[in-house]
């Protein structure tokens, strides 16, 4: 990545932070909000952590269950270990909540899969599916609390409620536009080369061969991706039952502060809901980690259930967790990974 981009995208994502955090804190007692925060029992900060560590072990555990399975079928090539592949997932995790629409992650990933010795091919068959099936899962999520749990969702949201449907729109024209490069290569080719004159004649875009060769790139991974899923449909199953629990798990998270804040009136189920149609309505916005808007909302959303003086500060717990703790840990994976990276460098030039 350019230095120049990295170091725009890291004022940006910090300026949005301090702008979140100025309209979070203005005109509050600090004072009272620390000390609410403090009345969170460790008996279920715990979990909490757990779960959100869970988040992101998930998805390096099935990019090395993916990774094993294509080596065990194709008998060549390398893969990289457990605990290597939950590192992919935590420089993954941070490049995307550093970068608009979390679209800095897989790019990186797929750098330190390749340096690794796994097969480019495999690598990016891997990350496309594992991508995939995030987004349908999502997607399934989003119309299953639309079609069991309308009135309330429309009652709870309220003046946020269009942006539910925003979110859920824009995730289920991202799963077609990806089912239609999957079912129908040629036509999605046909069709980004079209865009992307009219984009050239517009001058909004300029000529490129570049940007050609991506796009068939792009669709031809897709390709590779299905090709390799339709053979084997098992394992396709068992990675979308590990993204079902690694969705549902950064929902409970927020349940687990609701009980550690001692609170009664609202069930698990309402609790869960209303954090999954949070993420939902927030996941395409092209705003580094979605700050600000998510907070935004969980002030609105979250307003009758976390009464009185704990609406901040269980906004603070949970965010604080499923989102700035994981992006510290992440930090902190990144800077091993590459001082490991420069004394293996060093010792190889010695």
């Amino acid at each position: 990545m350019d230095a120049k981009k990295r170091a725009f995208q890291i004022i940006l994502f910090l300026g949005i932070m301090l702008l979140t955090f100025y309209a979070l804190f203005s005109g509050r007692d600090l004072t009272e909000i620390g000390r609410a925060v403090g009345r969170m029992s460790p008996f279920w900060l715990i979990p909490a952590v757990g779960l959100a560590v869970f988040f992101v072990c998930a998805e390096g555990y099935m990019i090395w269950y993916l990774l094993r399975s294509m080596k065990a079928n194709k008998d060549h090539g390398r893969t990289s270990s457990l605990f290597r592949c939950i590192q992919y997932s935590f420089i993954g995790f941070f490049y995307s909540g550093i970068t608009p629409s979390a679209t800095g992650g897989q790019p990186v990933q797929l750098y330190y899969m390749n340096k690794d010795g796994n097969r480019g091919s495999d690598s990016t068959v891997v990350l496309m599916t594992v991508a995939v099936v995030y987004k349908f899962v999502l997607v399934v999520m989003g119309f299953g609390i639309l079609l069991f749990w309308f009135r309330p969702l429309k009652g709870e949201l309220g003046k946020y409620f269009p942006l539910f449907l925003l979110g859920l729109a824009l995730n289920v024209i991202l799963v077609i536009l990806i089912l239609g490069v999957m079912l129908f290569p040629k036509v999605m080719l046909n069709a980004a080369l079209f865009f992307e004159r009219i984009l050239i004649r517009m001058r909004v875009w300029k000529p490129s061969s570049k940007r050609e060769e991506k796009i068939r790139e792009f669709i031809d991974s897709y390709q590779n991706a299905v090709t390799w899923l339709r053979l084997h449909k098992a394992k396709l199953v068992w990675v979308v039952f590990v993204t079902f629990l690694q969705r549902i798990s950064v929902f409970v998270l927020t349940y687990m502060v609701y009980l550690g804040f001692g609170l009664e009136g609202s069930g698990a189920a309402r609790v869960i809901l209303l954090q999954a149609s949070v993420y939902i309505a927030v996941d395409m916005l092209p705003l580094p980690g979605a700050q600000g808007i998510t907070e935004l909302m969980y002030q609105t959303v979250f307003s009758h259930v976390f009464t009185g003086a704990y609406l901040i500060p269980s906004m603070l717990v949970s965010r604080g967790i499923n989102f700035y703790f994981l992006l510290v840990m992440s930090l902190v994976v990144v800077l091993a990974v590459r001082v490991a990276e420069k004394r293996r460098i060093n010792n190889v030039q010695k």
